[in-house]
């Protein structure tokens, strides 16, 4: 459906092999792993196979929706997003150089807006290869983003979120988002204050993340998210006017900062408090996303921020990890429709509700160890 680069597809044969689809016209979806299956339940009736029937089924209508879907559809929105957000650094540059507090302000917002989108968003679809079929250009927009404009590691962020978070969701001890449990925080300090220190944390993680890799690899890494840090600092002082490092470096701080709390929130809403599963016995990929995964209402800021396959697209997402954030939502009707049909979980909550029950449930599904959901007759 959509070329990422090789070392990549690792990842969606680990843990994806149901929702994979071949290049051709309408064939079906396939993996040595489906074939295995299959033939272990062959003699078992067509229960387990009509299971696995569910997860190609849906495959099948939204990779028709996808061919079907212009390149704009596909990825040109998107891409004009982000593209809109790089334009919006020049005017912030500027207006942060003015005496007026009024124009001051509308620069932070301007910039922490757009390093917001092109930090998350950005690295987000990067990360997936959901910018460009070209697998060297796939390479190059990883590289950009997670580790030029997010001041990470691609190879860790691939890793972590590609190869362990999405193929092996809410899975204990592999995908179960317990990277964002800081269990020796007291709530109101995690949930409000620990993420302002995100943008710090970052880096400090991604050079912790080198060890092991050849010298090549890390000197690229520290290279690419210095020069990011960099530019960053030159163009205040040169552009804006700061006239210390210190004011330079705390508004860089501030502005990096700004969509933090949100962010750490979206990361533990939609997961964490939801069925956990054994690395044993879990059950089907249909059955582990539909359980697993919740979305969030449309928000007007945090669509366009973070992208609707972080916010009201997620169980899209889950099941169908390579598409856009605009295909997610394209999608998205006939995803809701065929798991309301199917008698399948389309779990859906609003922010204020997740954020009260984090807040009230705090020791159970922050600190303490969740329990595994035994999702009986589907594994």
């Amino acid at each position: 459906m959509q070329s990422v680069p090789e070392e990549w597809r690792e990842g969606r044969d680990e843990g994806m092999g149901e929702m994979l689809v071949k290049r051709r016209g309408d064939s079906e979806c396939s993996s040595g792993e489906m074939k295995g299956e299959w033939k272990k339940n062959a003699g078992t009736g067509g229960e387990e196979l009509e299971k696995e029937t569910l997860m190609m089924e849906l495959t099948r209508m939204v990779q028709r929706m996808v061919k079907e879907s212009s390149w704009w559809e596909r990825r040109g929105i998107d891409c004009s997003i982000l593209a809109a957000a790089f334009l919006c650094l020049p005017p912030a540059f500027l207006l942060l150089s003015s005496s007026q507090i009024v124009w001051f302000a509308a620069g932070m917002l301007l910039m922490g807006v757009a390093h917001a989108v092109i930090t998350v968003k950005g690295t987000h679809l990067a990360s997936h290869g959901a910018l460009s079929e070209s697998q060297a250009w796939g390479k190059f927009w990883a590289i950009f983003f997670i580790e030029i404009c997010g001041s990470f590691s691609a190879r860790a962020g691939v890793q972590g979120h590609i190869k362990m978070h999405h193929a092996h969701t809410n899975v204990i001890g592999l995908g179960d988002s317990s990277v964002w449990k800081v269990p020796f925080l007291p709530r109101t300090v995690y949930l409000f204050v620990a993420p302002l220190a995100v943008p710090v944390i970052t880096p400090l993680v991604a050079l912790a993340q080198l060890k092991g890799h050849s010298l090549a690899h890390i000197i690229r890494t520290i290279l690419m998210v210095t020069l990011g840090l960099y530019s960053q600092y030159w163009l205040l002082i040169h552009v804006s006017g700061f006239k210390s490092p210190h004011s330079a470096l705390l508004f860089m701080l501030i502005c990096r900062a700004m969509f933090s709390v949100p962010y750490i929130h979206v990361n533990i809403f939609q997961h964490i408090g939801l069925p956990m599963f054994s690395p044993t016995r879990r059950p089907k990929r249909i059955y582990q996303m539909t359980h697993g995964v919740l979305n969030l209402p449309r928000n007007p800021v945090l669509d366009w921020t973070f992208g609707h396959s972080l916010i009201n697209c997620h169980v899209e997402h889950h099941l169908f990890p390579f598409l856009s954030d605009n295909m997610c939502l394209k999608v998205k009707p006939v995803v809701s429709k065929y798991l309301t049909e199917k008698q399948l979980p389309y779990q859906e909550d609003s922010y204020l509700s997740r954020l009260n029950l984090f807040f009230n449930k705090y020791q159970e599904l922050m600190v303490f160890a969740p329990p595994i959901t035994e999702l009986v007759g589907v594994q």
